[in-house]
């Protein structure tokens, strides 16, 4: 990883920690243990992948990091919903997330559900409201539904629901890519997106190729945390090694064989690029992003 990416990675971490603690409702505010366990998930954890890629499309299109903190904030929100219900005993039955104990663990299922309904909230109320959202407002409302249309049955919620479905099935590839493109891709597209509708000036032409490369990326990130269920550790990822090997899910390694996860990925990678070459210098972290995506251990 450069040392530019490594500081950038850094930067961007710690703005989002501070505007995500800033967003959330304090521990003390009732209901207390509610709070508690939305800020227990949500802070300190985590790679921010979504957030680094809103902070990373407005370093591209011309925009300061602080026009982009409230569409941040609503993205990761609505991420980290997802993985306390993802994690609930009724779906993946999971006790570690971000090398701690998971939401219905350390709290209790039912506050964990809860807490996971009210951070989907939150997202939407900090869309809708954030002032440091500067777009007009037929950019916020286009910014709304595509996290809604992102979040929901034709999105996440829907690439969950093939997902449970496809335990023990053998899914060609193109049925693969379908799931993930909705389970894990919608929501990094949305990263791209989003920041693009911050900008309310920019090129048409400019905007299809930033989600281009979002499509490819979102996929790419798939792919590799495919390959880290097979090569790497619990420690290192923070959540349960071999999980999805181990509930026979679908997968890059178990279709393509590992060495054709990672030429899949490779190729993400090297299309995503391919989207970019009209950008200049200001699209470099976005390049470095996309290689980050199918080098990482975690």
């Amino acid at each position: 990883m450069s040392d530019a990416l490594n500081d950038y990675l850094a930067f961007c971490q710690q703005r989002v920690e501070t505007a995500l603690a800033q967003r959330l409702p304090d521990a003390a505010i009732l209901p207390q243990r509610l709070h508690q366990a939305m800020r227990y998930c949500v802070l300190d954890g985590g790679k921010r992948m979504r957030p680094l890629l809103v902070y990373g499309t407005g370093k591209t299109v011309g925009l300061a990091p602080e026009a982009l903190d409230g569409i941040a904030c609503a993205l990761e929100f609505i991420h980290v919903y997802s993985l306390i219900h993802d994690d609930l005993p009724a779906m993946d039955d999971d006790a570690l997330r971000r090398g701690k104990a998971t939401c219905h663990v350390a709290f209790d299922e039912a506050t964990a559900i809860l807490a996971g309904d009210a951070l989907q909230a939150l997202a939407f109320e900090v869309l809708a409201n954030d002032t440091s959202i500067a777009a007009p407002p037929q950019n916020r409302l286009k910014m709304l539904t595509v996290l809604a249309k992102a979040s929901g049955s034709l999105g996440m919620v829907g690439g969950q629901a093939i997902d449970l479905q496809s335990v023990g099935v053998r899914l060609t590839l193109p049925e693969l890519e379908n799931m993930h493109i909705h389970k894990t891709g919608a929501l990094i597209r949305a990263s791209v997106v989003m920041a693009t509708l911050a900008q309310p000036d920019l090129d048409p032409s400019l905007a299809t190729r930033l989600d281009h490369y979002a499509k490819c990326i979102g996929l790419a990130f798939q792919v590799q945390d495919d390959i880290l269920d097979e090569e790497s550790d619990t420690a290192t990822l923070g959540k349960t090694q071999g999980k999805d090997k181990n509930h026979n899910k679908p997968s890059y390694p178990a279709l393509l064989g590992l060495a054709g996860a990672k030429q899949k990925a490779r190729e993400l990678h090297e299309m995503a690029l391919a989207h970019l070459h009209v950008f200049g210098a200001q699209a470099d972290l976005l390049r470095d992003l996309s290689l980050y995506i199918i080098q990482r251990n975690r």
